[in-house]
């Protein structure tokens, strides 16, 4: 017997915003989500929503007027990340980081949606190992890729007008040894 409810994930990531109910519809825009339901309050506020994205449920509720601003960075795997990224724009999304290819076989940008989360929106391309994606980022174009994700996303959170970043040296995939 598992732990998990049937059609959860081991780990489901919480979204706290300031409207619920315009969030559920972000992501039903943006990213095909279908909502499984709401629980509002009394005062006005929704206690508990959840919505799927592909093979994963989303839990969200309002925050109160005195918690801290908890904005997310989610990845959200679609079959096409152009027309998801041009739909997320067009429900309200700013973009952080243009669609690029990356050396590991994935193509993908960033957006913050209208409630400070901070979505990476990614396609697989083409089946890469490890070793050849690590070898990818020996060329130029790929390195620029890495670099470009890194300042951007660096220049959101930190407010900064050029993002730092700072070049891959290896990987590891695996338990520590």
């Amino acid at each position: 017997m598992t732990s998990t409810p049937t059609g959860y994930t081991s780990v489901a990531p919480w979204i706290v915003t300031e409207d619920t109910g315009a969030w559920l519809d972000f992501v039903t825009a943006a990213f095909d989500g279908v909502e499984l339901g709401r629980v509002p309050l009394a005062d006005g506020s929704i206690g508990h929503a959840e919505i799927r994205v592909g093979d994963t449920v989303l839990l969200a509720f309002d925050r109160r007027a005195d918690w801290p601003a908890m904005p997310s960075l989610l990845r959200v795997f679609v079959p096409d990340a152009d027309a998801a990224f041009a739909a997320s724009l067009r429900a309200g999304a700013r973009e952080v980081t243009a669609l690029s290819n990356s050396a590991f076989g994935q193509r993908g940008g960033r957006v913050r949606d209208p409630f400070g989360n901070i979505w990476w929106v990614t396609a697989s391309t083409e089946t890469v190992t490890v070793e050849e994606g690590m070898r990818r980022l020996d060329e130029p174009g790929y390195q620029e890729q890495m670099r470009y994700a890194q300042e951007s996303l660096d220049a959101e959170l930190s407010g900064r007008a050029a993002g730092q970043a700072s070049p891959v040296v290896g990987v590891r995939f695996g338990p520590a040894s």
